[in-house]
């Protein structure tokens, strides 16, 4: 077996639990390869250890069997298309303070020697296709992992919005912007706004409205195979912005549709503990 560990040097301090990681898996017999999530940015002052050589993440994924991150789940996220375009599955290890996609906690390195024993399952979670749609041409397209995010832009005060699901309308409100997600990002972004929770293997679109100035305007949760359509009002002069998984925003005109729906591919979670969903939950946002 061949384990890609890969942690956020500016989360894991002198990627310590990352070597510890190491040591538990090749104690098991585990081939290990080093690879950092992204670059890390100029005059960063983070210095990495000397005895560990890293190869570029796609260079070791080609080789992989499994995908250690180190991180929160940014980290996860800023991984899982690379991961599922290898089809390697990922095992996330909390380095943050949520971290709802984490498998294992940095106090639980020592569970990773069950994977050479085949000790585990792989979950799978759906994901977005999101495309920013401009006169019939497709002018941005991504796949999100937890959700697509269309807000106001900084000047205007609200922007106006539509919510369709194949092509008929289901809401429409002037606010600050609207989040459509995942059942894995319904724990993110949307709950914050007020949307509910939904078990991540679920299979279904939810969209949840951003501080709207309208009584009617609900969180909805829709079938997986809905083509969901955000569009600007009709009259609507502003510009809004759209963003995938937190990513750089994309700056959307008046007239341009996001249409967004079900993706082919799924980002597969290794699954190690045993532990629900629910008591994930529990743990990390507590009885109160």
């Amino acid at each position: 077996m061949t384990v890609v560990l890969s942690p956020n040097p500016y989360r894991d301090r002198g990627l310590k639990a990352a070597q510890s990681a190491r040591r538990v898996l090749e104690q098991a017999g585990v081939e290990v390869i080093f690879s950092l999530p992204f670059e890390l940015e100029e005059g960063s002052r983070i210095e990495l250890p000397l005895d560990m050589d890293f190869v570029p993440l796609k260079q070791g994924l080609a080789r992989a069997d499994i995908l250690v991150c180190f991180g929160g789940d940014g980290t996860i996220l800023h991984a899982a298309k690379d991961a599922e375009a290898y089809q390697v599955p990922i095992l996330g290890v909390n380095m943050g303070s949520v971290g709802f996609m984490a498998e294992l906690e940095h106090g639980e390195l020592s569970q990773l020697s069950k994977l050479p024993a085949g000790k585990y399952s792989v979950e799978e979670r759906m994901m977005l296709d999101v495309r920013a749609v401009r006169g019939g041409k497709t002018v941005f397209h991504d796949v999100a992992l937890n959700d697509a995010v269309v807000t106001k832009g900084a000047v205007a005060r609200v922007v106006d919005l539509e919510v369709y699901g194949d092509k008929v309308l289901i809401s429409e409100f002037a606010g600050d912007g609207v989040i459509v997600s995942t059942p894995t990002g319904s724990t993110a972004y949307s709950m914050s706004a007020g949307g509910p929770i939904v078990e991540p293997t679920a299979q279904s679109i939810l969209f949840t409205p951003i501080c709207a100035h309208a009584l009617q305007a609900k969180s909805f949760l829709l079938d997986a195979g809905r083509l969901v359509s955000v569009r600007m009002g009709a009259n609507s002069r502003k510009s809004a912005y759209l963003s995938v998984d937190g990513g750089r925003a994309f700056k959307l005109l008046p007239t341009d549709q996001v249409e967004i729906s079900r993706s082919q591919r799924q980002t597969r979670l290794v699954k190690l503990t045993g532990r629900s969903f629910y008591a994930i939950l529990n743990q990390k946002l507590g009885k109160g």
